[in-house]
Parts: structure tokens; sequence; C-alpha cells
């Protein structure tokens, strides 16, 4: 097996660009291929990363050298995209989503699996390390049962033009399946399977066509219900997003769409602030009662019995960026580590790029849409 791997980007967009930088700081990667159908942007993307620029997919993939696939296009491009270099005998990592409907998602692992080749879709959540803790923290029960939880993204769409391919829904899928995929599968990992049980999506007022900017969704976990809220109306400086879940014994906030903050208030017994510093390392305290003497309060018809009552923070929100190569080279060590041992258990497969677009058409396809009169259209 080559120490080396040799990967072909398709889509010579910004964030390809970006993902490119974060795969070359593995200093066995080598980017040797890029395509676009746009001449400039390959030629100009090709010259930075001292690869051979495209615009003809099928002379692409007929470059032999090529190990991975990394496609990074519009979502309506994915299945047709991906089919192709995988029949191709290429491996495939691909931006989210998998397809825009669950049975092409469906049918392309069951390809890839067929041939033997890497699938993967970039959900790239799960390679946070504040996902892992927070992972650590629900299943070591460090506050307890979890009871209910939300996701709220007040997201820019000051560079989304109005004939952006984002708005239109052949073309994205809309934003349950362009967007929220990443959180479906994100909270899937931390609470097991989910079903959808009511969505609804809101129209922008004084629009001509059809423009669904606001969407929310319920999602039923064996414990508790999520609320998903993805919102893209607000200009970049007030661009943010929050996630919490709430504990029988307290809650976890992150902060940002990658999280790069988090704050954690609750109520432990001495054993679960040792287990949630071996779980978070050394902890700053923004409050910390731990006066004196057992103490018990009662919550869900329970005593609840504690320590003490903390509240902390760990991190902060200035390193986005770089937590965010630092994710994408996680994943890509992942899915290598999969090419060279098909015993290589996996942070992320196929199975997830499947999963995260079937809750994501069951959203859309469930929920209810409004006009701007709040009547339903």
């Amino acid at each position: 097996m080559k120490n080396e791997l040799n990967i072909g980007i398709v889509g010579a967009g910004s964030f390809a660009g970006f993902a490119a930088k974060a795969f070359l700081s593995i200093p066995e990667i080598k980017i040797i291929a890029v395509t676009d159908i746009n001449e400039p942007a390959a030629i100009q993307m090709g010259t930075e990363l001292n690869a051979k620029a495209y615009t003809n997919y099928e002379e692409f993939l007929k470059e032999d050298s090529i190990d991975l696939v990394y496609i990074a296009t519009p979502p309506f491009l994915h299945y047709e995209q991906t089919k192709r270099a995988l029949l191709a005998g290429r491996n495939v990592i691909c931006e989210k989503p998998a397809a825009l409907k669950i049975s092409e998602a469906e049918e392309l692992q069951i390809l890839a699996s067929s041939l033997q080749l890497l699938y993967a879709v970039n959900l790239v959540q799960r390679y946070n390390p504040l996902y892992g803790a927070v992972k650590k923290i629900i299943d070591q029960k460090v506050l307890g049962n979890f009871l209910h939880g939300f996701f709220e993204n007040y997201a820019s769409d000051e560079n989304l033009s109005r004939d952006h391919w984002f708005w239109d829904e052949i073309k994205s899928g809309g934003i349950f399946i362009e967007h929220g995929v990443h959180f479906f599968d994100m909270f899937s990992g931390w609470l097991g399977e989910g079903k959808v049980i009511n969505a609804v999506g809101l129209q922008r007022p004084g629009v001509e066509m059809k423009l669904v900017d606001r969407v929310q969704a319920t999602v039923l976990y064996r414990n508790g219900i999520v609320n998903f809220y993805h919102g893209f109306d607000q200009p970049i400086v007030l661009d943010r997003q929050e996630m919490r879940l709430q504990f029988e014994r307290g809650e976890i906030t992150l902060y940002e769409w990658i999280p790069v903050k988090m704050k954690l208030h609750g109520l432990l017994r001495k054993k679960d602030l040792i287990t949630l510093r071996e779980i978070m390392g050394e902890l700053t305290f923004l409050s910390n009662d731990n006066s004196s003497g057992i103490k018990r309060v009662r919550g869900r018809f329970t005593d609840i019995v504690y320590d003490d009552h903390i509240t902390f923070e760990y991190g902060d929100k200035s390193g986005k960026q770089g937590r965010y190569r630092e994710m994408l080279a996680a994943m890509l060590q992942d899915q290598w580590a999969w090419i060279r041992n098909h015993e290589h258990a996996r942070v992320i497969d196929d199975s997830n790029a499947v999963e995260s677009i079937r809750m994501a058409e069951q959203a859309t396809k469930m929920a209810q849409y409004y006009n701007s009169e709040n009547t339903c259209c």
C-alpha cells in the first residue's frame, strides 16, 4: 500500500480551496487534479495547488493517478458525480448532502460497497473534540438523562443573491437537505436514532418567487425531543448559532455551527465532577457552590442528591476557522485509514450519509409551508 494519497477535486469554489488547504496540512497528501466547468476558476485553483486543471469531468476521471475524488459542487450534482467517480474506480468523499433523495443515497451506498470503494459524505461535526466531550458526558450520565434540546441557526444570507442555487429547491433540496443534515447527524450521534414528528417552513415576504428562508423541525429521540431551527436571513455581523442539551441535573450549551465554545451548568456528585475533569481536563469555574454537606433537591418526583452546583465555560469563539481546518484534516485521515485497511472503524461512514438525508427528506416532506400572510402555501 503506497504511503501517499492523490486527490482530485471536483469544483473550484471557495470552500474547495479552504478544504484543499486543510487536506494539504497532512504531509502525505497531494492534490494532483482539479475540474470545474468554469475554466478560469479551474485554472486558477490548479495553478494555486500545482495541480492539473480540467473542464471535462470524464477526462478528469481518466487521470489514473487519482486515488480519491473530493466533490465540492452544488447538491444537485452530487449523486451523478459520485456515481460516475465510483464507476471509474475512485474512492469518494462528497460534501453534504449525499444526494437530493434518499433512494439516490442508498444506491450510492450499495454501489460503493459492491466495488469495495470508500464512500463518505463530509459530515464533519463528529470530528470536533467538543462533539466527543459531549458524547462522553451523555453516555456516562454526568448530568443524568437527556430531556430536551435545540439547535438555533441564525445564518447570514448576505452572500446569497436571489439567483443563487441555494434558494432553488430543485438544485439544493431545500434547507433541511442542503444544511440540516449536519445537525441531524450530530444529534443522532449523541442521542441515537431520531424520528421527525413535525416540520414547518416560512416563505420570505415581498419576493415574487417562492423562497423559503426559515424552517423548523421537531425530532423525537428515545428520552426527549430536539427542535431544529434554520433561518437564512441575517447580515453577516449577526450570524450566530447555538445548541443546548437539557438533562435532569443541568444543561450544556454549545456556540457556533462548528462548536468552539461550551458552557455547562449543573448539579454534580463528587464522582461526577471527577469524571467531568477526566473528560474536559482542567476546568475554570464561573461559579462553584461546593459548601460542605450533601445537598438535596427534587425534580421529576425524585430526590436529586449533589455536592457541587457548578457553572464553567470551555473554549472561545475566536478559533472557529482553525477548528474547522483541523476537523477536515481529521476526517480525511480517518477515511484514508479505511482505504488502507478496510477493518478500520471510521467515525463517519456511508451509513451517516444515508441516515442524515433520510431525516432531512422526512422533514422536507412533512413540512407545512406558510407565506407572509400566514396562510398555508
